[in-house]
Formats: structure tokens, sequence, C-alpha cells
């Protein structure tokens, strides 16, 4: 995943026009939606997905009004009512493994764009079930280092009861926690009891291995890739066990 998300903070950093910032307020508010009605209600201390979910909205600088009346809306029953989640699964260049996750209330009208995107793209979708074997739920917590020693925090998340920590490089500034995807919650705040600054959480999809792209064109055709399937208005999330070196990630679309 290092390589995927440094990719995607490159192009998160060139801007985002005001076309996709509207798509990606409905992807947020679709989110919203779902964590409601699967997480146990509107009040965001007692619902954990949906806590995440308005997190990860206002990291995106959703306007608050937007967030409450989507959850009000959602309270009402008329917001995300006929949203299904569901996962498609294929392969990109050099055969890396894509997991696609989508809510959609029109299942035939998503599958069609999804497996049109891999198609004109250099990929090729595949039956339920094969990659997704490649991937394990996991949660991830990114902290915030501030002068903290990586090492000292590293060791203080695994007595927590994280299982794993990626290793830092020079400059990072922030260190990434994996855990269980049900201790996710308790770990994050037992971090922030330790005055530790969380800025982001989640549950997600971790590959179990990854396959480290070597070539500029096929790691450029795999972003594109990723691109068109996240410029679909039903994608939700998408995976990849492709490691992209960091510079074939800044050198994208240039």
């Amino acid at each position: 995943m290092s390589g995927h998300s440094k990719w995607a903070q490159i192009r998160r950093s060139k801007g985002v026009n005001d076309a996709r910032r509207g798509q990606l307020f409905t992807r947020l508010g679709r989110e919203i939606a779902v964590a409601v009605r699967e997480g146990g209600g509107g009040d965001v201390n007692a619902n954990f997905r949906l806590r995440m979910a308005v997190q990860r909205a206002r990291d995106a600088n959703m306007p608050m009004e937007n967030i409450e009346r989507t959850i009000k809306r959602s309270l009402g029953g008329s917001e995300g009512a006929a949203l299904e989640e569901i996962t498609y699964e294929g392969y990109g260049p050099s055969g890396t493994a894509i997991l696609v996750q989508t809510l959609t209330e029109n299942r035939n009208r998503t599958v069609a764009e999804v497996r049109n995107a891999f198609n004109r793209n250099a990929g090729n979708m595949g039956e339920n079930g094969c990659v997704d074997w490649l991937f394990e739920a996991k949660g991830v917590i990114e902290v915030e280092l501030q002068g903290h020693d990586p090492d000292e925090l590293s060791l203080e998340a695994l007595d927590l009861g994280a299982d794993d920590v990626e290793p830092t490089n020079p400059g990072d500034e922030t260190l990434t926690i994996y855990t269980d995807p049900a201790d996710v919650e308790q770990i994050q705040q037992a971090l922030e009891a330790h005055k530790y600054t969380v800025v982001k959480s989640e549950r997600t999809m971790v590959p179990k291995t990854r396959i480290e792209l070597t070539e500029e064109k096929v790691s450029h055709q795999l972003m594109r890739l990723i691109e068109k399937l996240e410029d679909l208005d039903d994608v939700q999330n998408v995976y990849t066990n492709a490691d992209f070196p960091e510079a074939f990630a800044a050198s994208y679309g240039e």
C-alpha cells in the first residue's frame, strides 16, 4: 500500500478541480449514509464507522452542514437505503492484483463501468475470489511524529496491541500503524491518551505481499487504471498489491 499511498498523495497535491471535488463529496456522503445504516445510528460517539466516515469527510474539507444534512437524511431513511456494498476483483499490468469496493443502487451499471475501465486500461476484470486472498482486512492508524522517536513510538504502539508498524524514512512526518480491524478504535484512543496526534484511522485492505514495479511505463499504466476506476461515481476505494517507486509516482502525468 505504501507505493499507492505515495502516488495518491502526489495526485492530491496537484489539486482537485470543482467537478472532482463534487464527485468526492458525493462518495463521502454515500459512505456516511451507509455508516449510519450499518453502524448503529447517527451518533458519532456511539457509531465508530460513522466517526471514521465523518473524519474522512472533514479531512477532504467537506462542509459540516453537508455532513449533518446527510446524517439527518440517512436517519430518515431517504439517504443510502438502496445502496449495496459490492467488491469487484481483477488484474492490472504485470499481473498486479486490484480490489474495487463500490456502493451502488444499480449493480448492472456499476459492473459494466468497472469492466470497461479494466478493459480500456491494460487490465482484466476477474471472477469473485480471484485476488481477494492476496489481501487482508486491517486497521490503519497514522500518527504525527512531531519530533517523537519513530522506534520508541513503534514499540509503544506494539505494546498497546498493534500488529505491525511500517518502517519510516528520513523526512517522514507520520508513522503508519497496522492493527486488527476490531482494535483500531481502542488503539487509537490509547495513543491519544498518551498525547500522540492521530491524523487518520480507518479499516482498509492491505496486501499480504507486494509486487515491486520496475518499469516506469508499467507503473504509469497501472496508475492510469486505478485513476479511471477511482473516477467512477460508484467506486469508494481501490486497492492494489503494487509497490510504485516514488520517482515513478512523481513523474505520472508529467
